[in-house]
């Protein structure tokens, strides 16, 4: 994977054409475009099929949790509309883990897409007190349900790994060395995690809240561009 393919921004707006505008400054560094709940309760579908448009990865992060038929309802809906990621609650065990990637795939499948990788979530990064047996509990249902990967901290990833090697580790909570943590409890710099074991690093405030975003995203860039294994 490109270095820019394995950085996911995070485009916590509340307006479509605000976060299409930073997408576009940020593309140069960034190849997934992630999008929350905040996002897309503003915009709804529109969004993914607006940053597919402009050339991202769309990383949905909607953490579905609920009954597993609803899951996979909404799943099938979510898997039509071109998104390569989708977040489910691994809290919610491997039946409804399995009915949200049937669902998932089924609504791929069904537009004639590829389908996209369903990621377990695991431990929030903001949770500092999550008992430490939680961890390989969720990364076993993520794994029994058919997900394709996990979402963790950069300090459970090396555990998650060996519990299920062949699972992509996305990594939220990722500052630069000098940054500020924000709400992330358990944050990593870029090179921490990728050090780690990470496969996707998702980055959001440190560049979007930057006076200038480009320039912080060069710079988040540059600290980890000269060790890509790519």
């Amino acid at each position: 994977m490109e270095l820019r393919d394995r950085l996911a921004i995070a485009l916590d707006f509340d307006d479509l054409v605000e976060a299409q505008r930073m997408a576009r400054q940020l593309k140069p560094w960034f190849g997934v475009a992630k999008v929350g709940l905040e996002l897309y309760a503003a915009a709804g579908p529109e969004t993914v099929a607006s940053l597919v448009d402009e050339g991202f990865q769309v990383f949905l992060d909607l953490k579905l949790h609920d009954i597993p038929t609803t899951v996979r309802r909404a799943a099938r809906v979510i898997g039509a509309l071109g998104a390569s990621y989708l977040t489910l609650h691994a809290q919610s065990g491997a039946v409804m883990l399995r009915a949200g990637v049937d669902g998932l795939h089924d609504g791929a499948d069904a537009a004639g897409l590829p389908a996209p990788v369903a990621l377990g979530v695991t431990i929030l990064t903001s949770d500092a007190d999550a008992p430490p047996h939680i961890l390989g509990k969720r990364v076993s249902a993520s794994v029994e349900g058919g997900c394709g990967g996990i979402v963790c901290a950069a300090a459970d990833v090396r555990e998650a790994k060996q519990l299920a090697p062949r699972m992509l580790a996305v990594v939220p909570g990722i500052r630069p060395s000098q940054g500020d943590r924000h709400d992330q409890a358990r944050s990593a710099t870029p090179q921490q995690a990728l050090d780690l074991g990470a496969d996707l690093l998702v980055v959001g405030r440190p560049v979007t809240g930057a006076p200038d975003p480009a320039k912080a995203a060069a710079e988040l860039f540059e600290e980890i561009a000269p060790t890509d294994p790519s």
